[in-house]
This record gives C-alpha cells, structure tokens and sequence, in this order.
C-alpha cells in the first residue's frame, strides 16, 4: 500500500466530530476555573488540547486499521481505505501528541502538559492497546480518558486539580458507558465480526440494557452534584434535571424493548441524544458559573 493521503485525510485521522466533545469540555474547564488566564495563552491552550486529542485519534487509527478494515462504519477511514499507510499515521499522530504537551505545558504549566500527555497514554495505550480487546468493560475503564479534558483545562489555568474539575470528570466518566453501549447495541454485528467484546457481544442484549438504565441513573445523579457541593446556581440545576430525567426515560424505554428492530432503534434514539448531553449540560454549567462570577445572579 503505498498512500495517497490528502489533506481531508489528516483531518480525518483526528476524529473532528469526537474532538468537538474533547475540546468543549476542556475549554469549560478552563473557563469555569478561578483565576485570569491570559485570552491568547487560553487559546494557545484549547488549542493544545485539541492537537493531544487529534494525535492520540491518529495513533488509535493506526493501532486499529485492522479491525477499521472489517467494521463498516470504519471502513473508510484513510488506513484500511489504502489512502494512507500505517507508518505515515503513526508519525503524523506521534508528532501532534509530543507537541501538544511540549507546547501546553511552555505556554501555562507543567501540571497541565502532564495531565494532557497522561490523558494521551491512557487513550493510546490503556484503552486502545489493551482494554479495547480485551474485556466488555473496555469502554468503562478506557472512558476515563474522554474524562480528563475538563481537568487539563482547569490545570492550566490554576496549576491544580479541584473538586470542580473532578466531578466534571466523573460526569463524562458515568456518561460514556450508555453513550456507547447505545452504539454497540445496534452496531454489535459490526463489532462481533472485528473481535471487539463490546458489552452486547460478551453478556447479550438484555444485560447490557440493564447495565445502560444503571449507569444512567447514576449519571443523572452525578450530574446534580455541582448542585449539592454548592458551585452551581438554578441554571445549571434545571437543566441538570430536565436533561437527567430525559436520558433516563430514553434509557428505561430502551430496557423494556424486547423486539430487536424496536431495540435497535430506541439505542439509536438514546445514542444520538446522549451526544448532546454533555454539550447541554456543560454549556449550563459554563453559563451558570460566569454568570454567577460576573454578578449577574449573585
């Protein structure tokens, strides 16, 4: 295979539609934070975040072409495509990731470069190297890498992690379970024939809809805590409820479906509303704080 990558490629191997989460949520830390950051400095630092999470996409496409070869929503990646070569991945992603820390961490701090090539580490080598084939609790464990953005945003601003930053954490860690138990459920065809022991394909349909209501529901409950700490207002409150109850009645309907074509179509429901989720409930969290900073409801 000898590559014929274009520019649409590279962009390709850093997964945009995923790094739009990476980078909402990162810059929501490092909005929310207290303490200035100087505006162009905080650019310079989103803008990190989003090189680290588009290299350690690239190398998870090189590391999984072979699998990308056979799903068919991967099949068109630039790898098993045969637009690019493996090699050629493997640097532009080994490239992107050192410079992204190296640069964060001479533009703010060295707290925050760690966190972000920790959260490169475990994406690249925790998640996709081992947990990804391994155990139907990869996206469980390997979730926490999603996680982290909103701490290396908060880091680089104050130099520390908070509480703050890790309930946001925890508020992507729980979310990631349902979101892509919601995909697995009615791509499971696709991830048997690669090998992937996605939760559907290892303990059936039913368990893993049951594992989905769960994690909802803790969710939902993780999602009041900014609340209950006392660092959000009733902005943030009742979107954190609406939103909450919305996704567990998606999911509860989803646990109760019993015919496979209406199952899959509730997963398909429930998955494309939890990836607005998290933007919802972050830009409530986002607004409710500057709002609150700036005295407008104070």
């Amino acid at each position: 295979m000898t590559g014929e990558a274009g520019v649409g490629d590279y962009l390709a191997l850093l997964k945009p539609t995923v790094m739009q989460l990476v980078v909402f949520t990162g810059f929501v830390g490092l909005v929310v934070a207290p303490g200035g950051i100087n505006p162009f400095i905080a650019l310079i630092a989103v803008a990190c975040i989003a090189i680290g999470a588009g290299g350690s996409a690239a190398l998870n496409m090189w590391y999984d072409s072979d699998i990308d070869a056979i799903m068919s929503r991967t099949q068109n990646r630039p790898i098993p495509s045969g637009r690019m070569t493996r090699e050629e991945a493997l640097v532009f992603g080994t490239v992107l990731s050192v410079f992204s820390v190296a640069l964060l961490g001479l533009a703010t701090n060295w707290i925050a470069a760690g966190w972000l090539a920790f959260t490169i580490f475990f994406y690249v080598v925790i998640y996709t190297m081992w947990l990804k084939r391994s155990t139907p609790q990869n996206i469980v464990i390997g979730g926490a890498a999603g996680a982290f953005p909103p701490i290396v945003g908060w880091a680089a601003v104050t130099g520390t992690v908070s509480l703050e930053s890790v309930v946001l954490f925890l508020i992507i860690f729980l979310w990631t379970p349902p979101h892509f138990w919601a995909l697995a459920l009615y791509k499971q065809s696709d991830y048997g024939a690669a090998g992937v022991p996605m939760m559907p394909n290892v303990k059936g349909n039913q368990s893993t809809k049951v594992q989905i209501f769960v994690y909802t529901l803790l969710l939902a409950a993780s999602a009041m805590l900014p609340t209950v700490l006392g660092f959000a207002g009733w902005i943030y409150t009742t979107v954190a409820v609406v939103t909450g109850l919305s996704f567990s009645y998606l999911s509860w309907r989803l646990l109760l479906t019993r015919e496979d074509v209406a199952m899959r179509k509730s997963a398909r429901s429930l998955f494309t509303y939890s990836l607005s989720y998290l933007f919802i409930v972050f830009f409530a969290f986002m607004t409710d704080n500057l709002l609150t900073r700036f005295g407008t409801f104070g």
